[in-house]
Order: C-alpha cells, then sequence, then structure tokens
C-alpha cells in the first residue's frame, strides 16, 4: 500500500523533474559550470536537495544494455559528481540509480557489439569494452571517494552486466518479482567485468560459481534472502520505499556509511584485479563456436523486441 501523503507526493514529483526545468542555478547547489550533469543523453539526472539526493534513471536509446554511448554518459555522470562536490563532499547523502525502461534495469552487456567484435577477431575492442565497465564499476564501487552512500533501484530485470552492476552499490532496493541472473553461460560465456570479484565477497567462492555457471534467474526476494537485495519493495512502490528507506536512516546514516567504508577497506577491490578478469573474458570471447554466436545474436533479436522507454517529458 502506498504509504505517502499527498503532499509528499507532490513534493518528490517536483524534487526528481529533469534538471533542465529548473530556472535558477539556486535551486541547485552545484556551480554553473557542472549543468553538463544534467544535459546527458541517456542518463536522466536530477537533484532532490530536501533529501540531498542525487537521482539518475538509465535512459538507453535501443536496447536496454550498456551501449558505448551510455557508457561514456556514465564516466562523464561519475566525474561531474566528483567535480561538482569537491570542497562540499558533505551535502551529498545518496546517488541513486534507477532505469525507465520498462520492467527492465539493465541487461547488461552490448550483445551486438560482442558479437561484431568476435566476427571481426577484436581483442583490442573487447578489452576496451570491458576496460570502460571496469572502471565505472570500480569508481561506483569506492562510492566516487564521497561520502555518500550508493542506491541501485531496481523496478525490473536486472541480468547479466545489469547484475553484475548492482553488486558494486552499498544498498539495493529490488521489487519483488523483478529477476537477476547471469545468462552468459547459455552462450559459453561468463560475466567478466566485476561479478566474480564482487559476488566472491558477498558469498563465496563456491556460492558465487555456481550462480554464474547455473545461467539460471533468481527471483528479488531470493536475492533477499542471500542478502544481495537489501530492501524489498511491492511491484510499483520501488521509489516510495527508497524514500522510506532514507527516512529510517536519517540518525543511522553516518554509522551505516562508515560501516560501508570499513568493508571496502578490508575486502579491497583493486581495478588491476578487474582488469585481469576482463582480459580472461576476452579470451574467452574469441573461443565461442558459431552455435554460441547463433544463440547470442536470437538474444539481440530478442532484446530488440521489447518495449522501448518512453521519452523524457518536456
Amino acid at each position: 500500500m502506498n504509504t505517502l501523503k499527498p503532499f509528499e507526493k507532490e513534493d518528490f514529483a517536483r524534487s526528481i523533474r529533469p534538471a533542465r526545468r529548473y530556472k535558477t542555478s539556486t535551486q541547485i547547489p552545484l556551480n554553473a559550470e557542472r549543468r553538463d550533469l544534467f544535459a546527458l543523453e541517456q542518463l536522466e539526472v536530477s537533484w532532490d536537495e530536501g533529501r540531498n539526493t542525487l537521482w539518475t534513471f538509465m535512459r538507453p536509446r535501443s536496447r536496454p544494455s550498456y551501449n558505448p554511448e551510455i557508457l561514456k554518459d556514465f564516466h562523464a555522470w561519475q566525474r561531474e559528481i566528483q567535480a561538482a562536490f569537491a570542497g562540499r563532499e558533505d551535502e551529498i547523502h545518496y546517488l541513486v540509480l534507477g532505469s525507465r525502461w520498462p520492467g527492465v534495469f539493465s541487461l547488461g552487456g552490448d550483445l551486438g557489439l560482442f558479437a561484431g567484435k568476435i566476427l571481426a577477431d577484436d581483442r583490442e575492442g573487447l578489452v576496451a569494452y570491458g576496460r570502460s565497465c571496469v572502471r565505472i564499476l570500480h569508481k561506483n564501487f569506492y562510492g566516487l571517494n564521497l561520502p555518500l552512500t550508493t542506491i541501485g533501484l531496481v523496478q525490473g530485470d536486472a541480468l547479466g552486466g545489469g547484475f553484475e552492476s548492482l553488486l558494486s552499490f552499498n544498498v539495493v532496493i529490488a521489487e519483488r518479482g523483478a529477476k537477476f541472473g547471469f545468462p552468459e553461460s547459455l552462450f559459453g560465456l561468463f560475466p567478466g567485468m566485476g561479478a566474480y570479484n564482487l559476488l566472491s565477497r558477498l558469498l563465496g567462492a563456491a556460492r558465487a560459481e555456481q550462480m554464474i555457471l547455473s545461467g539460471g534467474t533468481y527471483t528479488a526476494e531470493e536475492m533477499h534472502a542471500l542478502g544481495i537485495v537489501h530492501v524489498l519493495a511491492d511491484p510499483g512502490e520501488g521509489l516510495d520505499e527508497t524514500l522510506r528507506f532514507m527516512e529510517r536512516q536519517k540518525r543511522r546514516r553516518n554509522g551505516s556509511r562508515s560501516v560501508y567504508q570499513a568493508g571496502r577497506d578490508i575486502l579491497p577491490l583493486s581495478l588491476a584485479e578487474l582488469d585481469h578478469i576482463v582480459e580472461i573474458w576476452a579470451d574467452a570471447c574469441l573461443q565461442l563456436s558459431e552455435r554460441d554466436l547463433r544463440v547470442m545474436q536470437r538474444l539481440v533479436a530478442a532484446q530488440d523486441r521489447l518495449q522501448s522507454v518512453p521519452q523524457a517529458a518536456q
């Protein structure tokens, strides 16, 4: 049941609308030169001043995957956030990432791009793509070196690299019924951009390998039982549950943030470690059979048939 009061609903709607609607810079605590943060092509970004929260929603142009252009947006997003809050680190408390694509958080890597580079025997291109992904993941894992809490808001399926990327967030809030999994084994691959590194930290190597190699899907409820999803929401209630989480954290935020920092210090994640796995992944790509490539291409075709993301309101 929706528990937000009418005023709170209206206030939240105003707070998360695209930042280009703001008429004066006084409504966002960012310098004028940082306005590029709100003009990214495939990321809808807005500042919620009342909650010291930067909300971001993915709006991929074609299929809901991490195409090279959205990766460029993510790199710019991270740079702009770090620059915007340099010297004013305490002004941002939460960084939230969700998706506007109906029923999908993200389906992960750009399978069409992978197939093309495999057919062209382009190992360097595969490695370059993987390195781009793990640099974004690595920065997110360390919270952009800001004293904030990162929240992955899952209102649809998170598969492959979509699931992989969520493992780098401090908190995952997922709506019941959302699906998680690594389908890469269905076409002879494995998720090579952080899944093993992060999942083994959470579940242990044996359980991580089992999940990665099974190719199966898991519900948000199953992920919650494993501790990967931290907060469950009813369908359609993900945004409201995120707000409730922030409200509950008002007096706990400093302690929670410190726990997340301690966890990173105890089990650090090196970029060199991530890059090494990318190399293994790229070599595995070039060993795929024609049958594996056909399976991959069928998945691309299925993704292309998904309902597209609605256009942002003007």
